[in-house]
């Protein structure tokens, strides 16, 4: 179905849980990072289209470590996702939602999660075939209180979600708690300052620290 994720993407995403969301500047670090993060636990990323390099950090990440799930972010035309499948982007996800950009993914193949913030965001992603959300921004619009009533209406569907936008250490827990989320995003995990001071202890910390939530909650601890 048109902009739909398919089964395997889905429960790859589900059992990772966590997708490190990054802005790289030199690709000669997507690797390094990469690496990183799967040596700690986080088995998933997001390239934002931010910096004119993130296809080529991309390209660098597939070919050496192809154990990671590489994905693309930001996701603004359709020119993108072309691109982003040229790259082997395993998945694409977009701030906001635009019907034009969903029915191109479906068309291409790639696998996508629309962003939505409102009611009319989800009807319109919904009636594509998306039942995979980005919830953007996630804490500016309310947190998990306002996730759960935004979706009450459309529970019966089986949408599920992946928060991102402010999401951290002190409301981790609180997200992946919630049956409707699949998984979420975090930049905390290796933010642009940490990779540009190539600071891997501290990156690989964080990203253990998070996989122990991840651990945590879903054992039911």
């Amino acid at each position: 179905m048109k902009g739909m994720m398919d089964e395997n993407v889905t429960s790859r995403i589900e059992k990772l849980g966590i997708i490190a969301v990054l802005v790289i500047d030199e690709p000669d670090d997507a690797v390094t990072v990469a690496r990183v993060l799967m040596e700690n636990g986080v088995g998933a990323m997001e390239l934002t289209l931010r910096r004119a390099n993130a296809f080529e950090s991309l390209r660098r990440i597939r070919d050496s470590i192809p154990g990671m799930m590489a994905g693309v972010g930001t996701i603004l035309t359709t020119e993108q996702v072309q691109v982003s499948l040229g790259g082997r982007a395993e998945f694409g996800v977009a701030p906001g939602y635009n019907r034009d950009i969903v029915a191109f993914a479906g068309e291409m193949g790639l696998p996508f999660a629309p962003g939505i913030a409102t009611a009319s965001d989800i009807e319109g992603a919904v009636s594509q075939g998306c039942r995979i959300l980005k919830f953007f921004p996630a804490e500016p619009m309310g947190g998990t209180d306002y996730l759960r009533s935004l979706n009450a209406p459309y529970g019966h569907l089986g949408l599920r979600y992946i928060p991102l936008g402010g999401v951290g250490p002190a409301n981790l827990a609180s997200y992946l708690a919630m049956k409707e989320v699949i998984a979420i995003g975090g930049s905390w995990i290796a933010p642009e300052e940490l990779i540009r001071a190539k600071d891997w202890v501290k990156i690989g910390r964080n990203a253990r620290e998070a996989m122990e939530v991840l651990r945590i909650v879903r054992s039911g601890g």
